[in-house]
């Protein structure tokens, strides 16, 4: 009995001095949260650093396009003796472009713009998302391993290059297809044909990207119900990853949109207005590097007007930016 007894006496004090012993063990231990990281704290402030400074280049280019446009604006209807927002509405909608001669009608520029556009997008969304299918779903690792970076070397290829690649080889062969009454020597087919090729690497590497995330046990469900391969990429993969194909798109559209050499050499000059591919047509940025020499006047009409077409192109690819993140975020999927 009395060995029960101090059995029990000794589990009481054990008991009542384990609290103890666990509070003396929480207070001794080192706290994680207050131990110093220098490495990572300079890392962190690196990194909003950088995140800093790109917000404020953003901000500077916007406000300085702003400060140098405006001049075109007030210049431009002050000589057609009309109001600023009347003078939007005739920059939009007006189907020539002469600063010089009062005639501001931007829309020749950005006619030849989405024309080329839309030309690269039918032929790098099709290619690209072909090869990034082939590459996730098909390919072997080591073809995989080998195929992918030399699929990307077409990224880093000077754009100065492939404009003169679809003036002197895609433009003579394109006439001597469809004959050279028909194809003018500098054409926007040409042009938009190089400039698909040229952003099909960035296409298909982030679809692939978007492909590849796609959990393995979505592709395993669809086996289980008896699906084969081409259906289970058809319809379970590459909807899980539409989120990624889209941004990729959008991305590659604001990519052929802000190109600048290959429409300066291959697409033409001069501001027409003209819906025939074949032809040759001035985009935005090929009217920019044209008149942007050392003989422009500063604060001339045609000067200020530089500034006026890079601000629409800012707000073309701000809102194609906005377009992908909108449907990124509705056809999100978190797995």
């Amino acid at each position: 009995m009395e060995a029960r007894l101090d059995v029990r006496r000794k589990s009481d004090l054990l008991a009542a001095a384990l609290p103890a012993r666990q509070q003396a063990t929480r207070t001794q231990a080192p706290s994680l949260n207050r131990k110093p990281r220098i490495g990572e704290s300079v890392i962190q402030a690196l990194l909003m650093f950088c995140g800093a400074v790109s917000v404020v280049t953003t901000v500077a280019i916007v406000i300085i396009l702003g400060r140098e446009a405006l001049p075109f604006f007030s210049t431009g209807a002050a000589t057609l003796g009309v109001s600023i927002p009347e003078f939007l509405g005739k920059f939009f909608t007006g189907t020539q472009w002469q600063p010089q001669g009062a005639l501001f009608g931007v829309l020749p520029l950005v006619l030849a713009t989405v024309i080329t556009s839309l030309i690269a997008m039918l032929v790098a969304v099709p290619l690209g998302l072909a090869a990034a299918i082939y590459l996730s779903e098909y390919a072997s690792p080591n073809v995989r391993a080998t195929l992918k970076p030399i699929l990307e070397i077409l990224a880093g290829v000077p754009t100065v290059v492939y404009g003169f690649f679809a003036l002197q080889t895609v433009s003579p062969a394109l006439r001597d297809m469809l004959g050279r009454d028909i194809v003018q020597f500098q054409n926007m087919l040409s042009a938009g044909l190089i400039m698909g090729f040229m952003i099909l690497p960035t296409i298909s590497s982030i679809s692939e990207d978007a492909l590849s995330a796609v959990p393995r046990s979505l592709r395993e469900a669809s086996y289980g119900l008896s699906a084969n391969r081409f259906e289970t990429t058809i319809k379970v993969v590459v909807p899980a990853a539409l989120s990624g194909i889209v941004a990729a798109t959008i991305l590659g559209i604001s990519r052929a949109v802000g190109e600048t050499m290959i429409v300066a050499l291959a697409a033409g000059s001069g501001p027409n207005l003209d819906f025939n591919p074949l032809h040759a047509a001035e985009t935005m940025t090929g009217h920019i590097v044209r008149i942007s020499t050392g003989e422009l006047s500063y604060n001339s009409i045609d000067y200020n007007s530089l500034f006026a077409i890079g601000l629409l192109l800012f707000v073309i690819t701000l809102g194609l930016n906005l377009i992908s993140r909108a449907i990124t975020n509705r056809y999100r999927e978190v797995y």
